[in-house]
This record gives structure tokens, C-alpha cells and sequence, in this order.
């Protein structure tokens, strides 16, 4: 199992990062060792003193597949969730700033979170919303609407380098409003109005 992950993928995200509109998908990858695990709190890393929080929809691909056509691309997914890819902004900041790879931000331990799955069936996945509430208090909202590639399209692009298996699942991007954790935060993933999942940082 892979996870695939769709950087830049809402405009409002990519503007309050100082980063350029991508023409087309910009992917990067977690090993499944990033998967926390359910029911089991985020531990703080000590290499970081700046984890952020990235709410995205998560969809969990259902057969292989390669080359696959866009218009194809429904028949490989029925299920969906709400995850956090938790970012170490410092490291990856510095990285970047070096020219270099930064994947030790974004592919750490623990650092993908994935709520129960949700079945697509009725579900337009071209409008489905989620938030994510901190302490009482929703700090992020998005909305599939705003994806600047939608899931289809993202399965046609990353079909073409890797070939997808069964479980395999795609972290779609991030819309506007990340934000730093902290120790003791309490954070509650919702689709819609279902929570996905909630999760303690120690």
C-alpha cells in the first residue's frame, strides 16, 4: 500500500504559501509506516518545532490499475474519507530553501492521518465538504469543489508513472487555513457532519 499526495491542489492553500498555481498535478509520496494508527494519539516529533496540520479528502482506490483514462478514473474508488497530512513547515522550509528533497517533512512517522471510510454511493465527489475542528473550534473548511485538479484527473496523471493497487490512497490536497498543533490539541476530522475521526497530540 502507497500513499499518494496531491500538493497545491486548492489555490487559496497555494496563495497563503507563496507558492505558484500548478499546471498540473504536483505529487509526492508517504510509505505506509506514516499511517497512524486508529484509536492512537500523535506523538510530537523532537525534529520539529513547527507540525502543521493539512485537512484533505482521502479517497481508497478498490482495484489496479494502470494508464488509466480520466474518464475510467471512477471505476477504480467507491469510498472516501477525511485524513491530515501533518507537516513539519520548518524542515520542509528548509529544505526547500536548499534546493533538496522534503520528504522528511511531509513522510515521517505518523504524520498521515486517515478517518473511517464513508461509501461514495449518492456522493457527487465533485462536492463534498469537510472541516476540521481544534479544540472546540473548526480552524479549516474546504470543499472537492475547489480542487484545482479533481480525483479523476489525479488519477490519470499519477496512472501514468505508478501503477495502482488495491488500498493504495490519495491524499487530494489541502484547501486554505493550516495551521501549527500543539501538545494537548484535540483534533475531530468531519465529512459533511459525520466525524471521521479524532485524534490527541502528545
Amino acid at each position: 500500500m502507497k500513499i499518494i499526495c496531491v500538493g497545491r491542489n486548492y489555490a487559496e492553500h497555494a496563495k497563503e504559501l507563496n507558492n505558484a498555481l500548478p499546471t498540473e498535478p504536483v505529487l509526492f509520496m508517504k510509505p505506509d509506516s506514516a499511517l497512524l494508527r486508529k484509536g492512537e494519539p500523535f506523538f510530537y516529533p523532537n525534529f520539529s518545532e513547527n507540525i502543521h496540520y493539512e485537512t484533505e479528502i482521502v479517497f481508497r482506490i478498490k482495484k489496479i490499475g494502470r494508464h488509466i483514462d480520466a474518464k475510467f478514473a471512477h471505476k477504480y474508488f467507491a469510498e472516501y474519507t477525511i485524513g491530515i497530512d501533518f507537516t513539519a513547515r520548518d524542515l520542509q522550509d528548509k529544505q526547500k530553501s536548499k534546493g533538496l528533497p522534503w520528504e522528511i517533512s511531509k513522510a515521517f512517522d505518523q504524520s498521515a492521518v486517515v478517518g473511517d471510510f464513508l461509501p461514495l454511493t449518492g456522493v457527487d465527489v465533485h462536492n463534498i465538504s469537510f472541516h476540521l475542528v481544534k479544540n472546540g473550534e473548526i480552524v479549516q473548511k474546504g470543499n472537492t469543489a475547489n480542487m484545482i485538479f479533481p480525483i479523476e484527473k489525479v488519477i490519470e496523471y499519477s496512472s501514468q508513472f505508478f501503477t495502482l493497487k488495491i488500498g493504495d490512497l490519495f491524499f487530494t490536497g489541502t484547501p486554505e487555513g493550516v495551521g501549527k498543533i500543539s501538545i494537548g490539541d484535540r483534533l475531530e476530522g468531519f465529512a459533511g457532519d459525520v466525524k471521521v475521526f479524532d485524534v490527541v497530540v502528545k
